[in-house]
């Protein structure tokens, strides 16, 4: 009876609905879903190797450009391979464990796009506001050192996560209505007090997310005080140009974040424009962001073209 009762209030497996109130229109969803995925893999596999292979981007601010497409493609298919197999073929079963890898994956990895945002904001206040000493601050060696430390932010803040879910009773139903596991969505599936793992996961998500996002504000505040202090106009324009795609790729990033997260936590609104949200939320930003730096970064733009074959006179 007692293994029984442990089975029950501990599934082995949990059921992912989709998108409940949409499951008819669920192939028509999955076009568009499915072509931002292959776009993102596209599109970061290209960055990557345009970076690789070009020897004038080895600099800070491109290598940790390329820590942001890695951790862009592990968050997409983290998440879209099991979704389009919900929306294709109705397999909406999830291994626990699998599941719970889902939820470690997603938060840690978006907290070290958090801190990879971060560092991009430090290389350009460092470029623009101390120029003289760019190449003597951030090294290679120092760029590999904040690329661990933002690695291992992310790995130990979140790591308890599914430890936690894990020891969690479920007894009120072990569907989730997502496309893909959720915190919070398991959170509330519980039947035992959660307050402390929500205080604990909000906790973490302000102190890396939200004080990511103040430093990242204060060093543009520091930038644009240095660039009204050059002399001419074209001195202004040429350190202002060399921070647009990072300010847009962090727009793009930050916004639907900061949407999501505060819907699902304080906000009321329908199930099925929440799960898209999030859906948006998880595929859009790494599908932009090598979008972004090849328009806004010449010698991306030149060398993905001379790669793809395509010759411009």
């Amino acid at each position: 009876m007692e293994a029984s009762n442990w089975t029950t209030l501990h599934p082995s497996t949990f059921i992912l609905l989709g998108i409940p109130g949409l499951e008819v229109a669920h192939i028509w969803i999955s076009i568009p879903f499915c072509s931002v995925y292959i776009l993102s893999l596209l599109g970061n596999s290209l960055l990557l190797a345009v970076i690789k292979t070009e020897p004038s981007l080895h600099e800070p601010m491109y290598l940790f450009l390329c820590m942001l497409a890695l951790a862009d493609l592990v968050v997409s298919t983290t998440t879209l391979p099991k979704t389009l197999c919900i929306f294709w073929f109705t397999d909406n079963v999830i291994h626990t464990n699998a599941c719970l890898a889902q939820i470690f994956l997603i938060h840690s990895v978006t907290c070290m796009e958090s801190g990879f945002m971060l560092a991009m904001a430090f290389d350009r206040y460092v470029a623009i506001c101390n120029p003289l000493r760019h190449s003597a601050i951030l090294t290679n060696r120092a760029v590999a050192k904040i690329g661990l430390v933002i690695v291992m932010r992310g790995a130990i803040f979140l790591g308890p996560h599914p430890f936690l879910l894990k020891r969690l009773p479920y007894c009120r139903t072990h569907v989730i209505s997502h496309t893909y596991c959720e915190f919070m969505a398991l959170v509330k599936l519980a039947c035992e007090d959660t307050t402390v793992m929500s205080a604990y996961s909000l906790a973490v998500s302000v102190f890396t997310g939200g004080l990511d996002f103040i430093l990242i504000v204060l060093s543009y505040i520091l930038i644009l005080r240095a660039v009204f202090r050059l002399p001419t106009k074209e001195a202004r324009h040429k350190s202002l140009s060399t921070c647009s795609a990072h300010v847009i790729t962090m727009l793009v990033f930050y916004t639907p974040a900061t949407f999501t997260y505060f819907s699902h936590r304080f906000g009321h609104m329908a199930p099925h424009v929440h799960i898209l949200i999030a859906n948006i939320y998880l595929l859009f930003p790494p599908m932009m962001n090598p979008i972004i730096y090849g328009v806004r970064t010449p010698g991306i733009r030149q060398r993905a073209l001379h790669i793809l074959g395509i010759k411009i006179d």
